[in-house]
């Protein structure tokens, strides 16, 4: 992320372009130069979760309830001092940035790798310097900040830019976040997050002023010096070349070490003796190792203009890249499309604008084994459900061809899963589910109200998952339990290998977690850390995303706080409850001998059981005679006898595809090919066959929910 080098320069060899400062004394300063204007600084927010992500536990799926305790004492600190904060997230993933972001999964691949070779080799989460965020960490947090009232944007194209240009425009006081590109871009004053202290409220401020004097550079020369040091646009390999030849002539005599710290100020020194001009530019352009990238420079000179602005580099006649991907039309409702657009910007939703504007989507790496082969990356467990999501999104341009030579729309996914080389996106069709009277459309799921419409949100959502049939079950039960139980039956059904001892972790440590703090949840100790825990976890995790994903496409039948991780989950909660289910801890010491949970408990183990049978899935126990020293295993029974243990030897199939959508599918889309760029398409698989039942909509009450 940001320019190569360029941040350990400023830090040990430009030590007057980086100032501590005082945001007390910033922000009081802006008052007198701006009356009746606050202060505002604009939050790189992914560029913060890191620093956000305080909790000591990271590898076992997220301490989510530390995690917004840190961030409410982050919004905190900056209220007390009268500092409006606004969150800009990253909405798209710029085309020009694609083979970058690829890099950087594929290098997170081999991270992760690392991760669980630890775990496996000490059973313990390694140290802070293998950190890797939690899955999902971006999505929640956007959530996360408006359940707290405050400004939080998704962008429409490139982040930083609009980062960037936001701040600029609005008069702001500071950008915050940890990224050089903000000291290329001509805007306000950029301060650090990673040198941030609270408690004094100081941190460090980053002058592009003072970076140009130190390098005899002016401001509009710092986009070339940016693509020359290479960017997210400029790859290392297009100017390595012309660097080495630039450092030649600067440092003739010196060791490779001095060489290194003095890159930046050799390629500094190389454009100030180039004529600042288009034809200097295209001068530079022609000594860059690849002919292929000719106008490379220039189109990545041109990512860091903002609206308004020019360089004497480049030609006026080319207006800046104000434009992104989401601006690209690919949906022809406009007030449907508006809609979307509006969510999209103020972070209410997830994925739809970009499935109806460009038809594409992608997903980070997630914390999975990729050698344990009994369980699937979630990437692949979740399609399915994304094929319904897309499907919904985009029913209204498959319901307008005849039935007879129906074709579905596609959608472009860049999904980080084992074996993923990410060289091409994968091809998914966008398959509708299978509901009575068809597939309702977007106007009326988003923009009618009424009870029959309550209902088939409600309906249309579980369709998604494959469970319209069993509404009946889940309507009675509290909306974070119902969307918890619909989650658990969808992974069961898909991967085979989930056991009753798994299932028992997860609804255990769902239902304890109601009436624990904090502080409760900080303190709880894992007497050693399972792999298999922590790609469960993660599964876990991705599951509560698609939900948010299905919700926004549905038309909000949850509240999205409902399906929020701090609600249902915990990292380590989870974790223990999975080494004392596995080690054959009975289900009343599992509810922490809380009769109402363990009735509870046990009337949800019951419907997901009965719908599971329903679907001809049946569940095995299947113990991993996990030990510890703080519990003593009773036996090797089966939580009273009810379920039957499998052998340990017994193998089965890691993923077993269930699908609700109609078997004439099948004929227009065969068995796919399941290496990137293929098209991804249903499977045949025993769960495969839907009952014709209706659900009974007696009771039902509500009204259409809002946020929180």
């Amino acid at each position: 992320m940001g320019v190569r080098g360029l941040q350990r320069f400023v830090e040990h060899a430009c030590p007057q372009s980086n100032m501590w400062v005082n945001l007390k004394d910033m922000a009081e300063q802006h008052r007198r130069l701006h009356p009746g204007h606050s202060p505002i600084v604009v939050v790189d927010a992914m560029g913060c979760l890191q620093s956000w992500y305080t909790a000591e536990a990271w590898v076992h799926g997220g301490q989510w309830r530390e995690y917004l305790r840190s961030l409410e004492n982050f919004t905190d600190a900056f209220r007390s001092l009268g500092i409006e904060l606004v969150f800009i997230f990253d909405g798209v993933i710029d085309q020009k940035k694609r083979d970058k972001w690829v890099m950087r999964r594929l290098r997170n691949n081999q991270e992760i790798a690392e991760i669980f070779q630890h775990i496996k080799e000490k059973a313990s989460q390694p140290g802070r310097n293998m950190f890797f965020i939690p899955s999902g960490l971006g999505t929640f947090t956007r959530f996360a900040l408006k359940s707290m009232g405050l400004n939080t944007i998704c962008s429409l194209q490139e982040a930083d830019y609009e980062i960037a240009n936001y701040a600029r425009l609005n008069g702001c006081m500071a950008i915050l976040g940890q990224d050089t590109d903000f000291l290329i871009f001509d805007t306000v004053p950029y301060l650090s997050v990673k040198k941030l202290h609270l408690n004094k409220m100081t941190t460090v401020m980053y002058s592009r002023e003072n970076l140009c004097h130190s390098l005899h550079l002016q401001l509009m020369d710092l986009p070339l010096l940016a693509c020359l040091l290479s960017n997210d646009v400029v790859p290392e390999k297009a100017v390595e070349r012309l660097k080495q030849q630039c450092l030649a002539r600067y440092t003739p005599c010196n060791s490779k070490a001095t060489k290194r710290k003095e890159m930046v100020e050799a390629v500094a020194h190389y454009i100030s003796g180039v004529t600042r001009s288009y034809d200097g530019l295209r001068k530079i352009e022609r000594n860059l190792q690849c002919t292929s990238t000719e106008r490379l420079l220039e189109l990545g000179m041109r990512t860091y203009l903002l609206p308004g602005q020019y360089s004497p580099w480049l030609p006026h006649i080319v207006p800046s890249p104000a434009r992104s991907q989401c601006e690209n039309t690919m949906y022809t409702d406009q007030r449907i499309l508006q809609f979307a657009r509006e969510r999209h910007i103020k972070a209410e939703s997830r994925i739809v604008y970009k499935v109806l504007k460009v038809r594409e989507v992608d997903c980070s790496n997630s914390l999975e084994d990729e050698l344990d082969t009994e369980l699937p990356g979630q990437a692949i467990v979740y399609q399915p459900a994304r094929q319904s999501i897309y499907g919904i999104i985009l029913s209204a341009e498959s319901k307008s061809q005849p039935e007879t030579t129906r074709s579905y729309p596609i959608v472009k996914e860049w999904f980080v899963y084992p074996g993923n080389t990410l060289q091409q996106p994968n091809l998914v069709p966008a398959l509708p589910p299978n509901l009575p009277g068809g597939i309702p459309d977007l106007q009326t799921l988003w923009l009618t109200e009424g009870s029959e419409v309550k209902k088939l949100r409600y309906c249309t959502f579980l369709a998604c998952f494959g469970l319209y049939d069993f509404a009946e079950g889940l309507l009675p039960l509290e909306p974070p339990i119902a969307a918890v139980c619909c989650l658990l039956t969808y992974i069961t059904l898909q991967v085979n290998t989930i056991c009753w001892e798994d299932l028992d972790a997860y609804l255990s440590q769902a239902l304890v977690i109601r009436d624990k703090t904090a502080d409760q949840l900080a303190q709880i100790k894992v007497p050693h850390v399972d792999s298999r825990a922590v790609h469960l976890a993660s599964l876990f995790v991705r599951g509560l995303s698609e939900l948010l994903s299905a919700n926004s496409a549905c038309g909000f039948p949850f509240k999205m706080g409902d399906l929020m991780p701090w609600k249902v989950f915990d990292g380590k909660l989870f974790h223990t409850k999975y080494l004392q289910s596995h080690s054959g801890c009975r289900a009343e010491d599992l509810l922490e001998r809380n009769d109402i949970l363990l009735q509870e408990f046990q009337k949800l183990k019951s419907l997901i059981n009965s719908i599971c049978v329903t679907k001809k899935r049946d569940i095995q126990s299947r113990s991993r005679l996990c030990t510890t020293d703080n519990w003593e295993r009773p036996g090797t029974h089966s939580r009273g006898g009810i379920y039957p243990m499998a052998s340990q030897e017994q193998q089965l199939p890691a993923y077993r595809p269930y699908h609700a959508h109609r078997p004439d599918y099948q004929a227009k889309y065969p068995q796919p090919p399941t290496q990137s760029g293929g098209r991804l398409q249903p499977r045949s698989g025993p769960h495969n066959r839907r009952p014709q039942l209706s659900p009974q909509w007696s009771g039902f009450q509500g009204s259409r929910p809002g946020w929180y």
